[in-house]
């Protein structure tokens, strides 16, 4: 416990400077050759910075850094400066982005040369420059000896605007300060994926979750978190989740989180994120080469937590859930076996032909509950699900299989507002046979080789209530008929509400496969090798879209 509360105290060491008094500061350059200092800056310095910066050879390009030693006027005891690479002016979501690598370059490399109190000058994005520092200072390095979390670690060195906050707009003030957020959002999912999975158990996440939502300090009437333990899985028969927990010494907990930023009245969207604190496969056991990684297996889970965080920190007026199963997928002599058949909470009945196709079990309950318990208007899952799209897509995207064309053009700007980029894959009822065409359940978990993804997206489809079928596409001749879609029954209402139908289409699904954005072993720029936290940015981009409307 004394460790987890260490690393609990990390994700809140990234702070800013409040006093000013910076000992280094970090200036853009873009590739015209202007170089962009605070309108205080006096002539003299900013003659002698230009002219050791030519000297340098420094050209501006995105990606290029120079330390230059020295005062130039920026503050009394600044005497580092990182001249940081923009590359061409603009207003894009690529110009955003080369802010924020080079800024995450900047702290890098006067981090390196002991930096404590970092000031950065405006350049003309504050989101992406606050997030690119906050990021580019996140080090998970507090499970080594000497390590005793942010204050031996590289997390304790402040950052905060180079401009005197007088000086500033109060848009100005803010917008770094939302990116601090964002930032700081990121991280939280990446120290939950990147700590050890004897340290992460279901119990020790929940625990550490609470501990952070709660910790901003809201009213439990904005902002609340239950969590539910097997009983209450057993009460509301999820038998999916429940068969691959009971593999594990481990108990199960089931995290809802829920934020009401929004009217009353409106309906939220809701998030739910894959919760394996560790997958070991199962009695389908993995091969033991790069099992270790599995301990990431909850990216989905993190990333929720994450973006629920920033979410709430940012006050958005808009309502959200989130439900989280969580549990371990080990080998035991109760563990699922190939050949079992389970019955769903939505009453499918489903046969286990390969045991390390957990993800979709205990995603398949949850989809059911958060769908038919908050009838929300939009629904999106996360999880490292298939290895199928890390072939597919490798780290460049993760992939999203969508039933509303509109939710897909919004995740998509969302994405690239946040440098995670996602790719649209197909969600079709051509790919429903593989998994429905066996004779012993309803269901089977796998639906063979080819196109793993697919197959895994369509099964999850089936569990979510409320939505239309093939948005946008068209459907396959002949395909089975099944319960999604279906209109809820009043008796689906929760307890105490006016209970009330949910028909088809009035529910926006993606499923979003984020096997092949775990982990990194990039630690250019913001990257720092090992669990990304992605797309938790994105997640709280597409909240705020939604907000706006």
């Amino acid at each position: 416990m004394f460790r987890i509360r260490a690393v609990t105290r990390a994700v809140r060491g990234f702070y800013t400077s409040t006093a000013q008094l910076h000992d280094s500061a970090i200036v853009g350059l873009y590739a015209d050759g202007q170089l962009l200092l605070p309108l205080s800056t006096p002539e003299a310095g900013k003659e002698t910075l230009n002219s050791l910066v030519k000297a340098a050879g420094a050209k501006g390009i995105a990606g290029e850094s120079r330390v230059l030693y020295g005062n130039f006027g920026l503050g009394s005891d600044i005497q580092k400066v990182a001249v940081v690479g923009l590359g061409k002016q603009g207003t894009s979501a690529a110009a955003k982005d080369r802010v924020r690598m080079a800024v995450a370059t900047g702290v890098k490399a006067l981090k390196a040369q002991e930096a404590k109190d970092i000031g950065i000058a405006g350049m003309g994005h504050n989101v992406a420059a606050a997030e690119g520092a906050s990021l580019g200072l996140y080090n998970f390095n507090f499970f080594k000896s000497g390590k005793k979390g942010p204050s031996s670690g590289s997390n304790n060195v402040k950052i905060s605007t180079l401009e005197d906050r007088s000086t500033q707009s109060p848009d100005e003030i803010q917008s770094f300060e939302h990116g601090l957020i964002q930032a700081k959002a990121q991280n939280l999912a990446r120290i939950l994926m990147e700590t050890p999975a004897n340290l992460m158990t279901p119990t020790l996440f929940v625990e550490y979750a609470r501990r952070e939502i709660e910790g901003l300090g809201l009213d439990r009437s904005r902002l609340s978190v239950t969590i539910r333990e097997k009983e209450w899985a057993e009460e509301m028969e999820m038998g999916a989740f429940l068969s691959v927990a009971k593999g594990s010494d481990e108990p199960l907990k089931f995290l809802q989180i829920e934020y009401h930023g929004g009217k009353a009245d409106a309906r939220p969207l809701a998030l739910v994120g894959k919760g394996v604190t560790f997958d070991s496969g199962g009695v389908s056991i993995k091969p033991s080469a790069g099992m270790a990684l599995m301990k990431g297996d909850m990216g989905g889970a993190a990333t929720v937590v994450g973006a629920m965080y920033g979410i709430a920190a940012l006050g958005l007026p808009i309502n959200v859930v989130a439900g989280i199963p969580l549990c371990e997928n080990m080998p035991s002599g109760r563990a699922n076996k190939p050949g079992d058949v389970v019955k769903s909470m939505s009453g499918k009945t489903i046969e286990i032909d390969n045991t390390d196709a957990e993800g979709r079990l205990i995603l398949a309950d949850a989809l059911t509950y958060v769908s038919k318990t908050y009838k929300p208007h939009t629904l999106i899952d996360l999880a490292t699900l298939t290895g199928a799209m890390d072939i597919a897509l490798g780290g460049a995207y993760a992939g999203v299989f969508s039933t509303s064309n509109s939710l897909w053009s919004e995740l998509e700007q969302a994405g690239e507002e946040a440098h995670e980029a996602f790719w649209r894959m197909p969600l079709h009822s051509v790919y429903l046979p593989q998994i429905t065409s066996n004779t012993v359940a309803d269901l089977i978990n796998t639906g063979g080789r080819s196109a793993g993804s697919c197959t895994a997206a369509v099964f999850l489809r089936e569990f979510v209530h409320g939505i239309e079928r093939d948005d946008g596409f068209a459907k396959a001749e002949g395909e089975p008929s099944t319960e999604v879609g279906k209109v809820l029954d009043l008796e689906d209402s929760k307890e105490g509400e006016q209970k009330q139908a949910l028909k088809p289409g009035s529910v926006r699904y993606a499923h979003i496969d984020i096997a092949g954005v775990m982990d990194t072993n990039s630690n250019s720029g913001y990257y720092a090798k090992g669990m990304t936290g992605r797309p938790a940015r994105a997640l709280i981009e597409l909240a705020k879209k939604l907000s706006s409307k």
